[in-house]
């Protein structure tokens, strides 16, 4: 089996690979930029993936991320690439400073599509807390201010193979993976 992946993010690249190879999905990397419209993760990725489906007239996955905190009111959530490139962390940091509710969530969706079917998502969820300060240097973006629930390091402190483990996205990369599976078994 193979799928096209659309991003231009190496990080998710290297970690959909991880995740794909024990359901023996060889991976097809494809940075081909689509318009992000404004929206739920699940309005961008359905987007994404017919957008990339019927560009390059293939079946592909696309995949959005954020990260929700909810004393923020579940900011930066659909806006998280734009206010880590302008906040950063220590953006954050200051935004939770005093905050005692510091529960926050990863989400990642998966979109597919075809050129012929409907988009399909796939949801991931990991629930955790931010850190009142930076610690790691694994991962990327805001992996060092999680820290997911019952572990005692961030994102930041795991390595790829820990935080694969239990990471939003492994959530969302393997319910697409399991639904794939039946999807290209009925087309043989």
């Amino acid at each position: 089996m193979k799928v096209t992946f659309i991003t231009g993010n190496q990080h998710k690249v290297k970690e959909a690979q991880g995740i794909f190879q024990q359901f023996d999905i060889k991976l097809e990397h494809v940075d081909l930029g689509y318009p992000e419209i404004q929206g739920k993760l699940t309005d961008v990725a359905c987007y994404g993936a017919t957008y990339a489906a019927n560009k390059l007239k293939t079946p592909v996955i696309v995949e959005d991320a954020g990260l929700f905190i909810r004393a923020l009111e579940w900011f930066p959530g659909t806006y998280s690439s734009y206010v880590q490139s302008t906040l950063g962390n220590e953006g954050i940091l200051k935004l939770m400073k005093n905050v005692q509710d510091r529960y926050a969530e990863f989400r990642s969706v998966v979109g597919f599509a075809t050129p012929k079917t409907e988009p399909e998502i796939f949801l991931g969820v990991v629930g955790g807390h931010i850190v009142h300060h930076e610690k790691g240097k694994e991962g990327f973006a805001y992996d060092p201010l999680f820290k997911p629930e019952c572990y005692d390091q961030t994102f930041g402190e795991l390595t790829l193979e820990q935080k694969n483990e239990i990471s939003h996205r492994r959530r969302s990369l393997e319910r697409f993976a399991n639904w794939y599976r039946d999807f290209t078994s009925k087309k043989d």
